[in-house]
């Protein structure tokens, strides 16, 4: 059960093994805009590639999807990025449980962000958890966890990407001895948990008066969604790639030329130097060919 790309290779792996896998369930396929039809997720494409069976729904309240899903008979529910709450009477189905691949290193970071939110707090390391679900969300037993560094390169999207591979990774590795039952799962401590919130596209715009390492931050964790982004002349731009440096004390907000083709924006502590930008209805270019395009961005100042 899952629907972006993180569950993808998770459903790639169970499908190649000795595993059979008997449904698969994902979010209704949602509209694209523009006219453009409906957008299917990636777990269903992935599925329906390979043949095998999909259901679609948006919850588990109608008792018929639940005696369907009972019908399967399935040993293990394995749920990643699935974003429905399950009631008790679809935790009862499987004999093993249902197994949730949760991006985090369990009980920090509970809940839907918790990719963004370890790059947001400047953590070096994060990690994936194999957890059983229970009713309280995210505050199941573990039976297995796997650490990850952080790369100062990371967005959420490269990060979720590896992460996805490694939980897929692991959960095969422990589904053997999770049916054998020589595996014992650990209780969280729900005194350690940490919690996080939803993202809203409002959250991507930048405030120039915060230190240039947390913009920064920001920046990577808000890549590929909502960005981080200002604006200027009206029209709204996306920085997607930048790095933090020093630098002198000058209007947060504006944007200065730092010598060998080097742009930045004066921050409230430091320079957030520009790599990478996207202006509203163009294309994503590098900031020198940016500035050479757009005069008189160097030495404005940018709202926020």
């Amino acid at each position: 059960m899952g629907a972006p790309e993180f569950a993808v290779p998770a459903l790639m792996r169970l499908a190649d093994s000795e595993h059979d896998v008997v449904a698969v369930y994902t979010k209704m396929d949602k509209p694209a805009g523009r006219g453009r039809g409906v957008s299917e997720s990636p777990v269903r494409r992935e599925a329906e590639g390979r043949g095998l069976a999909v259901r679609q729904l948006e919850s588990f309240k109608n008792a018929d999807d639940v005696a369907d899903l009972a019908g399967l008979k399935p040993d293990v529910i394995v749920v990643a990025s699935f974003g429905i709450i399950f009631p008790q009477s679809v935790l009862d189905v499987p004999v093993y449980g249902c197994l949730n691949l949760h991006p985090s290193l369990l009980p920090r970071y509970r809940g839907p962000t918790p990719i963004p939110a370890a790059i947001l707090n400047g953590d070096d390391v994060t990690g994936t958890s194999v957890m059983i679900i229970e009713k309280k969300i995210d505050s199941g037993p573990i039976l297995a966890q796997r650490e990850v560094s952080i790369k100062p390169s990371d967005t959420t999207g490269s990060l979720a990407d590896r992460l996805a591979h490694v939980s897929a990774d692991l959960l095969l590795e422990i589904l053997p001895g999770w049916f054998a039952r020589s595996i014992t799962p650990r209780p969280q401590k729900d005194e350690d948990a940490t919690y996080t919130k939803m993202i809203h596209k409002g959250d991507g715009e930048l405030n120039w008066r915060l230190p240039a390492l947390e913009l920064w931050r920001r920046v990577r964790a808000y890549n590929p969604w909502p960005t981080g982004y200002t604006s200027w002349r009206g029209k709204g731009i996306r920085i997607l790639e930048a790095m933090p440096r020093g630098g002198c004390l000058d209007v947060p907000g504006r944007v200065i030329d730092l010598g060998g083709g080097e742009v930045g924006v004066q921050t409230g502590n430091g320079i957030l130097s520009l790599a990478r930008v996207q202006l509203e209805g163009r294309k994503e270019i590098g900031i020198a060919e940016f500035v050479r395009g757009q005069r008189g961005f160097v030495g404005s100042i940018l709202p926020g």
